[in-house]
C-alpha cells in the first residue's frame, strides 16, 4: 500500500516505462496469439491492461482519459501501445491533481470490497504487473524477443 503520492509517482513511473518497452515490442502479427484455444489473446491482454488505468482510476474517484471497458480492441500494436502511453500519463497526473497524501488511508468501494485509496494504486499496479507476465510468456511463443524490464531478459535459463 502507498502512503505517499511521491512513493506512488516513483513505483508508477518505473512500472508505466516497463510496460510500455513490453507494448512497444508487440507486432500486428502477434496479437492474436493466445496460450490455450478460448484464452485471451496478446492483444486482448495488452488492451486489458489500458483498459483497466480507467476502470480502475475511475473505481477509486480518478478521472483518467482513455480508454474503458467498452471501447473495442485495435487491430494496431502501436496504437495499443500510444493508447497505454496516453492512459498510463493521464492515471500519473489524476492522482497528482486529486489526491493529496492524507487521502491515501481513506477507505473506498473497490469492486465489492473496502480498500484504502493508496492500496487501490498497489492493487493496479499489481494487476499491470501479472498480466504484463503473461504478455511476455505469449511474446516468446510468438517469436518476440522480450524486453528487459527488471534486468535482461534471459532466454533458455
Amino acid at each position: 500500500m502507498f502512503r505517499t503520492i511521491d512513493d506512488f509517482e516513483k513505483a508508477w513511473a518505473n512500472e508505466r516505462e516497463g510496460s510500455l518497452k513490453i507494448m512497444r515490442a508487440l507486432t500486428d502479427a502477434s496479437m492474436g496469439q493466445v496460450v490455450a484455444p478460448g484464452g485471451r489473446t496478446l492483444g486482448r491482454i495488452a488492451w486489458h491492461i489500458v483498459q483497466t488505468l480507467g476502470d480502475m482510476g475511475g473505481h477509486a474517484g480518478l478521472a483518467v482519459e482513455g480508454a474503458d471497458e467498452k471501447t473495442p480492441q485495435p487491430a494496431s500494436a502501436s496504437v495499443i501501445a500510444d493508447a497505454y502511453a496516453a492512459s498510463a500519463e493521464a492515471l500519473a497526473r489524476a492522482v497528482k491533481a486529486s489526491w493529496k497524501d492524507s487521502d491515501l488511508p481513506v477507505e473506498i468501494e473497490m469492486y465489492g470490497q473496502t480498500w484504502p485509496r493508496g492500496q487501490a494504486l498497489w492493487g493496479l499496479i499489481a494487476h499491470e504487473v501479472h498480466h504484463r507476465g503473461q504478455m511476455t510468456v505469449l511474446m516468446r511463443q510468438a517469436g518476440i524477443v522480450v524486453p528487459g524490464v527488471y534486468g535482461p531478459a534471459h532466454v533458455g535459463r
